[in-house]
C-alpha cells in the first residue's frame, strides 16, 4: 500500500547558515542518494520534497526585511533578490537529485502563493498532485509571496508543507536538520543540551520555554515556531507523525523513510 511522506531538507543542513550563499554540495548529494535508496527499497513510497533557503534566501530577506512587508522601492528590489537567491539554491538541489536518479520536479511556490498578514492562504496544488500521479517527486522550497496586507511575505518550507499536508493528508512528515531532533537548548551552542525524544500535544506547553531560536540567520522563526506548526498538524489529524532527525548522520534519512518506528531524533505525535 502506497504511503505519502513529506520531507523537508532544512537550510541548516544543506547550507552553512552563517555564511552567505554557501551550499553544502556533498551533504545535498548524499541526502539525494539516501532518498534514491529508500525509493528503490520501497517502490510504493510517494514523496514530496521541500528544502529551506538557508544562507541563500534568509540572508537576503533579512537584509531587506522582506518578511515584515514593504515600504519603498528598494524593498521591492529586495523581494526580487530574495526570490532569486532561493531559486539558485533550488537549482543546486534539483540538479543533485536528478543526477542520482530521483525524478524531482521543481515547483516554484511564489508563482502561485498568496499570503495574508504573513500567513499562507493560497497556493496551486494541482500540478503537484499530477506530478505524484506520474511517479515524479515534487520539490518545493522556502520562497517569497505577495501579501494582501503587508505587500509581501516570506513563506517558510514548514508553512508550505503544512498547507500541503492539509490538502494531501500524508502519513508522515520527516524534517531533516543539522541536529538530531529537538533539544531543550541549542546543542550547537551548549554541549549540555539534552534531546527531547517525544513531543505530544499534551507535553508541548511544558517544553515551549526551553525551545530557543534556531542557529544562524532565519527570517521564518526558530525551532519553537517550527515545532508548534508540526504539533498543530498532528492535533488536527492532517498527519499521523512528524519525525525530526539529523541530516548530517549518514543513513538516517533512509532509515526513517523506510521505518516509521525508527529510533532516531524526535517524534511528534498525538
Amino acid at each position: 500500500m502506497s504511503e505519502l511522506i513529506l520531507v523537508k531538507l532544512g537550510g541548516s543542513v544543506i547550507t552553512d547558515k552563517r555564511r552567505a550563499a554557501t551550499a553544502r554540495p556533498q551533504v545535498i548529494a548524499r541526502l539525494a542518494r539516501e532518498v534514491y535508496e529508500a525509493r528503490e527499497l520501497r517502490p510504493d513510497l510517494r514523496l514530496v520534497l521541500g528544502h529551506g533557503s538557508g544562507s541563500f534566501g534568509h540572508v537576503v530577506g533579512a537584509k531587506y526585511h522582506v518578511h515584515r512587508g514593504l515600504g519603498d522601492g528598494e524593498s521591492w528590489w529586495g523581494y526580487a533578490a530574495t526570490a532569486a537567491a532561493a531559486a539558485r539554491l533550488n537549482r543546486l538541489v534539483t540538479d543533485a537529485f536528478l543526477e542520482v536518479g530521483v525524478p524531482v520536479l521543481s515547483l516554484q511556490p511564489s508563482a502561485s502563493a498568496r499570503c495574508q498578514a504573513g500567513r499562507l492562504v493560497e497556493m496551486e496544488v494541482e500540478p503537484l498532485r499530477l506530478a505524484l500521479q506520474h511517479g515524479l517527486v515534487p520539490l518545493v522550497y522556502g520562497d517569497v509571496a505577495f501579501d494582501s496586507v503587508q505587500g509581501c511575505a516570506i513563506i517558510s518550507t514548514e508553512a508550505i508543507l503544512a498547507y500541503l499536508a492539509r490538502r494531501l493528508h500524508p502519513k508522515r512528515i520527516v524534517m531533516v536538520g543539522a541536529v538530531d531532533g529537538v533539544y531543550d537548548r541549542d546543542p550547537m551552542r551548549d554541549s549540555k543540551a539534552r534531546r527531547i525524544p517525544r513531543i505530544t500535544t499534551a507535553t508541548l506547553p511544558q517544553i515551549e520555554a526551553q525551545l530557543g531560536d534556531s542557529y544562524g540567520t532565519d527570517v521564518t522563526g526558530g525551532m519553537l515556531t517550527k515545532v508548534r506548526a508540526m504539533v498543530e498538524l498532528v492535533a488536527a489529524g492532517d498527519v499521523e507523525r512528524v519525525h525530526l532527525v539529523s541530516g548530517l548522520r549518514e543513513g538516517v534519512l533512509t532509515r526513517v523513510l523506510l521505518d516509521p518506528q525508527a529510533a532516531e531524533g524526535t517524534v511528534i505525535e498525538i
